[in-house]
């Protein structure tokens, strides 16, 4: 959806991205960054992979509950933040790209936050896993959308034209209020 093509669709693609996108960061500050009433609290992880393992060796359902959770907490931004930014036509390395910084940066914003609330403790595993599910939901959505809505607005632009016959262009353009000099 180029800008020109249909701006209302664009505009209304635009904004259900934005809301959508607004709506899940809030569900996602009021998940972390809550004050928890807890009677001890672990030490900050700063080593890459040791909360991961940790979380192994507790058995595959706590593992998969532990280590989904964190998968699945900013992965809706891997849908989200293309959709807010209403390209249709980009390539999808540069899409990709963009996507999983903003989303490591915002898992960074959540982690750093997490410093100052009481009850929660800064993992960098999160961090990983976090920006590892925007990058999946990324790649698992956005190019089938991007090529289907290309194909639809492709299909609603073309225009069948008959065998052996050409396509009028309309009149010249010409410009009016102009003299002939002398």
């Amino acid at each position: 959806m180029r800008q020109g093509s249909d701006g209302q669709a664009v505009i209304r693609f635009r904004a259900a991205g934005v809301s959508l996108l607004l709506a899940h960061l809030l569900l996602v500050g009021w998940l972390t960054l809550r004050p928890l009433d807890v009677p001890w609290m672990t030490a900050a992880n700063l080593q890459p992979f040791a909360g991961i393992k940790a979380d192994l060796t507790l058995g595959p359902v706590a593992a998969t509950r532990r280590i989904g959770g964190d998968l699945l907490l900013l992965a809706p931004l891997g849908v989200l933040l293309p959709m807010a930014g209403g390209r249709l036509f980009v390539s999808p390395w540069a899409s990709l790209a963009r996507t999983v910084a903003a989303g490591a940066l915002i898992s960074l914003a959540i982690e750093l936050g997490q410093t100052g609330v009481p009850g929660q403790v800064v993992d960098v595993d999160s961090l990983i896993l976090n920006t590892v599910g925007v990058a999946l939901a990324h790649v698992l959505f956005v190019p089938a959308c991007r090529a289907r809505l290309r194909r639809r607005e492709q299909r609603r632009i073309r225009v069948p034209v008959p065998v052996g016959r050409e396509v009028p262009q309309g009149s010249t353009p010409t410009i009016s209020g102009v003299g002939i000099a002398p």
